[in-house]
């Protein structure tokens, strides 16, 4: 009977053990957490997880991407999530100092774009745009990456590796809604092709250097009126160069983005006749976008529709 006894008492020990080991797997949670800086990282992490991750970024309603400071709130969020995805390519201010106050924390910081190299890109990319800003170009190479399909499927490539890792039960799946993403970003890139071979212009007036990658990839040569940053603006001489630029090529349409109020955009258009016209960076998304519940395809869909008003 002692014995008996003995031998219950170790097996229930023994479930108490497996059960804990059971709570410590589930505190592992079965759904990752994971911030993200720009939309598009959002929308990709969102689209490779699946229903295995709750996917949100740290960007409010139409923030500035360049100039963004995270609240206290903001760290403590970062500190308690698994994942956490930003460009790099120095976008991203806040970053080092967020890595130094969360080196003690568990959650996994992912530099998307850590395997992109665009500075062959730079020279052809943004030659119109350093002669006409001579004064305030700093020869950064340009962040704004998710903004070229191509280059977007190797973020998504960044966010399948890093969401293998934390989950490696799960690549196969990953894996699977990775290639049904990078289909339709190589349909978005022949679509961008189409649309810069059928244009009767290929040069577009806009409010600040995001969009090089679509001179570079497409021969859409983007004519800026701030620079890389939005902070930075253009000498006197540098806007009577863009005013020129456009009477001398009847440019009709100045493009203004959805997160920049651009004083001297209205003033050129002014000098000019021209009509502003909304172009979207994607780097936050609008209140009125998260209403419709736009995507980073119909977002760039209406890009094009944008690109080929602006150019023919």
């Amino acid at each position: 009977m002692k014995k008996l006894l003995t031998a219950l008492i170790t097996i229930i020990l023994l479930a108490g053990c497996g059960n804990g080991s059971d709570a410590g797997q589930k505190n592992k949670k079965d759904t990752l957490t994971i911030y993200t800086t720009v939309f598009p990282l959002q929308y990709f992490a969102a689209r490779i997880a699946g229903d295995h991750a709750e996917v949100h970024t740290i960007y409010p309603s139409g923030a500035d991407e360049h100039s963004f400071e995270p609240s206290q709130k903001d760290m403590i969020a970062l500190a308690e999530s698994d994942l956490f995805f930003y460009i790099g390519l120095g976008l991203e201010g806040f970053v080092d100092k967020a890595k130094s106050t969360l080196k003690d924390e568990d959650v996994q910081m992912v530099a998307a774009a850590q395997d992109i190299h665009p500075e062959n890109d730079e020279k052809s990319g943004h030659e119109e745009h350093e002669e006409n800003e001579e004064g305030h170009e700093h020869g950064d190479i340009d962040p704004h990456v998710w903004l070229d399909p191509i280059y977007a499927k190797e973020l998504a490539e960044s966010i399948k590796d890093a969401l293998s890792e934390q989950k490696p039960e799960l690549r196969t799946e990953f894996e699977q809604n990775y290639n049904e993403l990078i289909g339709e970003l190589d349909k978005l890139d022949q679509s961008f092709k189409e649309t810069a071979s059928n244009a009767k212009l290929n040069k577009i007036i806009v409010s600040h250097a995001a969009f090089g990658y679509w001179e570079s990839r497409y021969g859409i040569e983007q004519i800026s009126i701030a620079g890389m940053s939005t902070s930075s603006e253009p000498t006197q001489k540098d806007m009577e160069k863009i005013i020129g630029t456009i009477n001398k090529y009847g440019i009709q349409y100045i493009l203004v983005e959805q997160n920049v109020t651009s004083k001297l955009a209205e003033t050129i258009a002014a000098e000019t006749d021209a009509e502003l016209l909304k172009v979207h960076n994607l780097s936050t998304l609008t209140d009125k976008n998260i209403k419709n519940k736009e995507t980073y395809f119909t977002l760039m869909e209406q890009n094009l529709k944008t690109l080929e008003k602006a150019m023919n």
